[in-house]
Parts: structure tokens; C-alpha cells; sequence
């Protein structure tokens, strides 16, 4: 038995919804998303709730139950609120400036480091070193902020880099923490 297939979805007002064969289409206030599913799995959509239901109890049916529902969650919470993604920048000197669509960032690098962000994503600044990642699709969103974070990763010893809001990073000892006298 799934336990994430069998929730049903339920779809929010100023929602709409549109099957065609495999092709799911979502429709809301923020905009619009459409993504294949398996043949083998039926999505139903009867009385504001979306179902999707499976073929049989085979490990790749059952695979493919949680995952498709999640994805239709996911996107029908896109359309209607939008996904967000913080990303700060810790350490003296590490900055981020608005450069158009773009950020441009200087995070101690021997040159500036800019990144554009693809179609439905926005990107936007706050002081020097807060990046905002807002857009309808999740995955656009996290594979975005994952690629300002790469830029500088947060140092294991120092701390300093680009991380996400609200993540611990956990300090090791340096080399004089280990000897003793």
C-alpha cells in the first residue's frame, strides 16, 4: 500500500486542470506547468480532488504511484503559490549585486561569478548578500539556488560561503584543536 499515491490532491480555487492522454496541463494564478505521466498510471479528477491510481502492486507501478503524485502536488502548489529559495552569502567580502535578470557574485574568487537564471525563474537581491530564488516549477527553483550555492560552498572550518537559509553548518577543529600540551 502507498502511502503518499493514495493522498488525494485536493485543487485549490482559481485552479484548472486538464488531461489529454499522458499530458497533464495545470493552469493557475501564477501561471502554467504541464508534465507526461506514465501510461500506466490514471489520474482522475472528480469532485476538486485529483486521484491517481495504479495498474497493479508491481514495485515499479508502486514506484511510480508516489512519485507522480507528489509531481501533481507539487505543481498545482507552483501554479497556485509559488516556491522560494534563500540563499545567503557569509563572510567579509562575499557580496551579490542584481545585474539585470541576473546576480553577479564576488565571493573571493580571483573574478566575479554571474548567473542567469533560466525561463520562470526570478532571482532577486536583498542588501548584499541574500539571493531570493522565486518561480512556479520546484525543481527549476532548487536546481537554481543548489548552483549559487556551488559557486562557494560554506567553508567546514571557517563557515563562510553561500548556503541556504536556515542551514547548520557544523565547524570541525582546526589543526591546533588537536594538539595538546
Amino acid at each position: 500500500m502507498s502511502r503518499v499515491g493514495n493522498q488525494p490532491i485536493s485543487i485549490p480555487t482559481g485552479v484548472n486542470i486538464s488531461i489529454d492522454g499522458v499530458a497533464i496541463g495545470i493552469k493557475g494564478p501564477k501561471g502554467e506547468l504541464s508534465r507526461d505521466v506514465h501510461p500506466d498510471l490514471d489520474v482522475v479528477v472528480k469532485d476538486g480532488v485529483i486521484r491517481v491510481e495504479r495498474p497493479s502492486d508491481e514495485k515499479n507501478h508502486k514506484a511510480l504511484h508516489g512519485l507522480t503524485r507528489s509531481l501533481l502536488a507539487n505543481m498545482i502548489v507552483g501554479v497556485s503559490e509559488g516556491f522560494e529559495k534563500v540563499v545567503e552569502l557569509v563572510g567579509v567580502g562575499y557580496r551579490v549585486q542584481q545585474t539585470g535578470a541576473g546576480v553577479t557574485m564576488s565571493v573571493m574568487l580571483s573574478h566575479t561569478v554571474e548567473i542567469q537564471p533560466p525561463d520562470g525563474i526570478t532571482l532577486l537581491v536583498e542588501d548584499n548578500n541574500v539571493v531570493f530564488v522565486r518561480g512556479i516549477d520546484k525543481q527549476a527553483v532548487g536546481q537554481t539556488a543548489a548552483r549559487i550555492r556551488a559557486v562557494r560552498p560554506p567553508n567546514i572550518y571557517t563557515g563562510k560561503g553561500a548556503r541556504y537559509r536556515g542551514e547548520q553548518v557544523k565547524l570541525k577543529p582546526g589543526k591546533s584543536a588537536r594538539r595538546t600540551i
